[in-house]
């Protein structure tokens, strides 16, 4: 597999857990913390494959 599909499928679990992060952020305030975090760490994670 490529650099390039990886950043790719990297940033797009970052989006779903963004989405999650929406949809969930009224009623379960926890959990919506939790999937921030895991979004932030799929971004993070697709930047540093994307930059070595």
């Amino acid at each position: 597999m490529s650099k390039e599909v990886i950043v790719i499928i990297l940033l797009a679990v970052a989006g779903f857990l963004v989405g999650g992060v929406y949809s969930t952020y009224k009623t379960a305030k926890g959990l919506a913390m939790i999937l921030g975090v895991c979004a932030v760490l799929a971004i993070g994670g697709a930047v540093v494959w994307m930059n070595s």
